[in-house]
C-alpha cells in the first residue's frame, strides 16, 4: 500500500480540482447570475433612483455628469439609429464604422480582423452600437458646465466638422463647437491602425471673464455579454484607478446589485470588459477625478463605467488643453503591452485577465507564441510548449520517479516490518521511518511535482480560454478552435450518423485519446489491493473523458500529449533504476480470467 500512496494522493489533487471547478465555482456562478437577472427584471419595475450630486456620472442637476439618467427604450434598429443623425465615417485596416456628430459619441464600430464564427465569411464583430438599439454600447467624452461656463458639449450637442472628411491612421478629424457664452471647443481626433483613439481637446475662453468645468467620460452598454460568463474569466467592469493603483474588477451581477463610487485619484483607466474585447478611458493623467461603476434601470437598463473630473478654471483670452485616451477593440497582448509603453498607461497588461498566477500564466503565453511565430500553428505551440514544460520539471519527474522505484525495491522488507510488529502501528511507523532513513528515500517526494504542476495546470488553462490568440485558431482535421471544446461525439459515432447529440453527451475523439493515455499512465503502477482504490484506479480516466468533454480542445491535446510523456519519461526513469514496469503487466491481467472462488 505505501508505494502507492504518492500517487493516490496526485489522483485525489486532481480529482478535488475539477470536482471543485464544477461544483462550487460553475453551479454557483450559474445560479447567482439566475437571481442577479431577476432582481434586474424586478428593479426595472421600481421608479428611476435618485443620485447625489457628488456620484459622478449621476444625475442631471447641476455639476453633474449629463446623460446618466432618463434614456429611453431602445427601439430602433441597427440601420436606422445610424441614419438619424450626420456622422464622420471610421476607416482603419482594424476598424470600420462611424462617430456621431450628436455628442461626438463612438456609438458605431466593427472590428475588421475578427469574424464571429470560425467561417472567414460569417459577419465580423460589432462592437459598439447606438444607445438606442437593443445592443447599444458606446463611448462619450464630453463636459460638466457651469453658470459661468454656459452650456457644455454633452449627449445632445451638434458638433460641426471642421476639418477632415474619414478618420484614418494617417487623417485626423477636427470637430467644433461653440456654446451660449462663446466658449470654442475644438476636439481633434486621430486613431493608429488598430484600437487606441486619441481625442486632444482645446477649450478657448475669449469671454472676459474667467469660467469653470469639469471634463467627463462614459462606457455605457445596454446588455451583458449573450455567452455565459465562467469563473476563470472576468467580464464587467474594471480599471487601475490612480498611477499605483491597483486592478479593480466587478462583475455585472454585483454592479446590480450595488453601484460602487471609487475614491478618488489622478492617472489610471477605467472600462468594460468582455472575455476578448474590451472598451476603455485613459483619462488627462494629472488631473484628479472621480469615478463610478454602475446600473440604472430608469428608462433604457445600462451599464456603465465613468468619470468626472476635478474643474477647470480657464481665464480670459486663455486656453486650456487636454487629452483622453479610448482604447476600443481586441485585446492582443503584444499590442496591449505596446500601448502601455507608448502611452505610459500604469498597469494597462492588466485588461487581460491573466489571473492569480500572473507570473506564470503571462511567460507560458510568451512561450507559446513564441513558438506559434515559428510553426505557424497553436495546436503544434501547445505541443512544444509541453515539451519544455516537462523538461524544466524533469529533474522533480526524476526524484518522483526514482522515489516510486525505491519504494518498489524496498516492497520486501516493508512486507517483512508489517509481518514483524503484526497490528502494532505504532512499531510499524518507526520501523518504515528508520527504513526510509537507511535507504535515503522520501516518501513524500513523489507528491513535489503533482503540486508545481497545478498552477502550471491552471496557466496553461487561462491562456487557451482566454488570449484572443486562441480564438478560432485551427489545430489539425476538425479541431478548428483550440478555445472551443472537440465538437465530435463517440455517441452518433463522430458525425457518421445524421443526428446531433445533447451537449452533455458530446465526447469528442480527442477527450477520448486524452482518457486511454491517462488510462495507461495510471497503468504504469501496480493495482492497488485496497477493493476502493482499485474502483478508483479503474474509473478514473472514465471520469475525467467524461469532464474534460467541455473543455477547451487546446486544454484537453495538452493533457493528452503531457500524459503521453508522462509515460515515456516514468518507463525511461524507472528502467534506469532497475523497476519493474508494470504497464504490460496490468494490462494483461485486464484479460486474465479470475480464478473460480473455491465453495
Amino acid at each position: 500500500m505505501e508505494k502507492n500512496r504518492n500517487y493516490f494522493i496526485a489522483i485525489a489533487l486532481s480529482v478535488v480540482i475539477v470536482l471543485a471547478w464544477q461544483f462550487l465555482y460553475m453551479n454557483p456562478r450559474m445560479e447567482a447570475q439566475q437571481r442577479a437577472e431577476e432582481a434586474r427584471q424586478a428593479l426595472q419595475q421600481q421608479p428611476a433612483q435618485n443620485f447625489t450630486p457628488e456620484s459622478p456620472g449621476a444625475a442631471t442637476t447641476t455639476g453633474d455628469l449629463p446623460g446618466a439618467t432618463g434614456q429611453a427604450q431602445a427601439t430602433a434598429t441597427r440601420d436606422q439609429s445610424l441614419a438619424k443623425s450626420p456622422r464622420v465615417e471610421i476607416d482603419t485596416p482594424a476598424l470600420s464604422g462611424s462617430i456621431n456628430l450628436v455628442g461626438a459619441r463612438f456609438d458605431d464600430l466593427k472590428l475588421r480582423e475578427y469574424h464571429e464564427t470560425v467561417d472567414d465569411k460569417s459577419p465580423i464583430i460589432t462592437l459598439f452600437s447606438p444607445a438606442d438599439t437593443k445592443d447599444g454600447y458606446f463611448t462619450e467624452l464630453g463636459y460638466v458646465g457651469s453658470e459661468t461656463s454656459g452650456s457644455a458639449p454633452g449627449p445632445g450637442t451638434q458638433w460641426t466638422l471642421a476639418s477632415g472628411q474619414k478618420l484614418t491612421q494617417t487623417t485626423p478629424v477636427t470637430l467644433s463647437f461653440t456654446n451660449d457664452k462663446g466658449l470654442v471647443f475644438t476636439r481633434t481626433l486621430t486613431v493608429d491602425e488598430h484600437y487606441m483613439i486619441t481625442v486632444a481637446d482645446k477649450i478657448d475662453n475669449p469671454t472676459g471673464a474667467p469660467v469653470t468645468l469639469s471634463s467627463y467620460g462614459r462606457v455605457t452598454r445596454n446588455n451583458k455579454p449573450v455567452t455565459p460568463s465562467v469563473w476563470v474569466i472576468h467580464e464587467g467592469f474594471l480599471g487601475v484607478l490612480g498611477k499605483d493603483g491597483s486592478l479593480s474588477e466587478h462583475t455585472y451581477s454585483s454592479i446590480e446589485e450595488e453601484a460602487v463610487s471609487n475614491d478618488k485619484a489622478a492617472g489610471g483607466w477605467l472600462g468594460i470588459t468582455d472575455k476578448y474585447w474590451a472598451t476603455t478611458i485613459v483619462p488627462p493623467q494629472s488631473t484628479p477625478y472621480e469615478s463610478r461603476f454602475t446600473h440604472f434601470t430608469d428608462g433604457q437598463p445600462r451599464y456603465q463605467a465613468d468619470y468626472k473630473a476635478d474643474p477647470l478654471t480657464i481665464q480670459p483670452a486663455q486656453s486650456a488643453e487636454l487629452k483622453n485616451l479610448v482604447f476600443a477593440g481586441a485585446k492582443e497582448v503584444p499590442l496591449v503591452d505596446r500601448y502601455v509603453e507608448e502611452y505610459s498607461i500604469p498597469h494597462f497588461d492588466l485588461v487581460i485577465d491573466w489571473g492569480w498566477f500572473y507570473f506564470i500564466t503571462k511567460p507560458m503565453f510568451m512561450l507559446m507564441d513564441f513558438f506559434f511565430r515559428h510553426v505557424g500553428n497553436f495546436g503544434v505551440a501547445i505541443l512544444l510548449t509541453t515539451v519544455v514544460v516537462k523538461l524544466l520539471f524533469f529533474p522533480l519527474a526524476s526524484k518522483q520517479y526514482a522515489s516510486m522505484a525505491n519504494m518498489k525495491r524496498m516492497q520486501p522488507k516493508m512486507e517483512e516490518l508489517k509481518a514483524k510488529h503484526g497490528d502494532d502501528r505504532m512499531a510499524l511507523q518507526q520501523a518504515m521511518m528508520q527504513l526510509y532513513k537507511e535507504e535515503k528515500i522520501n516518501p513524500i517526494a513523489g507528491c513535489w511535482p503533482v503540486v508545481l504542476q497545478i498552477p502550471i495546470f491552471f496557466s496553461l488553462y487561462k491562456v487557451i480560454y482566454t488570449t484572443i490568440e486562441m480564438r478560432h485558431a485551427p489545430f489539425f482535421g476538425w479541431i478548428q478552435d483550440l478555445s472551443a471544446p472537440d465538437p465530435t461525439s463517440l455517441f452518433n459515432l463522430f458525425g457518421l450518423l445524421p443526428y446531433d447529440v445533447p451537449h452533455f453527451l458530446i465526447i469528442g475523439v480527442w477527450p477520448i485519446v486524452m482518457g486511454i493515455t491517462m488510462f495507461l499512465q495510471m497503468r504504469m503502477n501496480p493495482t492497488p489491493p485496497d477493493p476502493t482504490q482499485a474502483m478508483i484506479f479503474t474509473w478514473m480516466p472514465l471520469v475525467f473523458t467524461y469532464m474534460l468533454a467541455s473543455f477547451p480542445a487546446g486544454l484537453v491535446i495538452y493533457w493528452a500529449w503531457n500524459n503521453t510523456l508522462s509515460v515515456a519519461q516514468q518507463a525511461l526513469i524507472m528502467k534506469r533504476h532497475g523497476a519493474k514496469i508494470e504497464l504490460f503487466g496490468n494490462l494483461r491481467s485486464l484479460f486474465k480470467r479470475k480464478p473460480a472462488e473455491s465453495k
